[in-house]
């Protein structure tokens, strides 16, 4: 149960941050990777949507459960 309700907290970071990425821009400034790798206007507003697409399905991973088995995965690509 505690998985549903912090995983449906995730995905509405997520879908605010991706909403409202405009808000974000303004308040936070630009992103200099994101301005030079993403594109030549807006690469900054992109990068806020992809991080709150990444975000949501991050959050969606916790809802199905499926959190724990990909974390379990990458510990033990670097733990034997």
């Amino acid at each position: 149960m505690l998985n549903l309700f912090l995983g449906l907290g995730v995905v509405v970071i997520g879908f605010m941050i991706s909403t409202h990425s405009d808000w974000i821009l303004r308040n936070f400034g630009r992103v200099e990777w994101a301005e030079v790798h993403l594109s030549t206007e807006g690469g900054s507003r992109l990068f806020y949507i992809l991080l709150g697409f990444a975000i949501i399905i991050f959050g969606l991973l916790i809802i199905s459960g499926l959190i724990q088995d990909i974390m379990n995965f990458i510990a033990r690509l670097f733990i034997r």
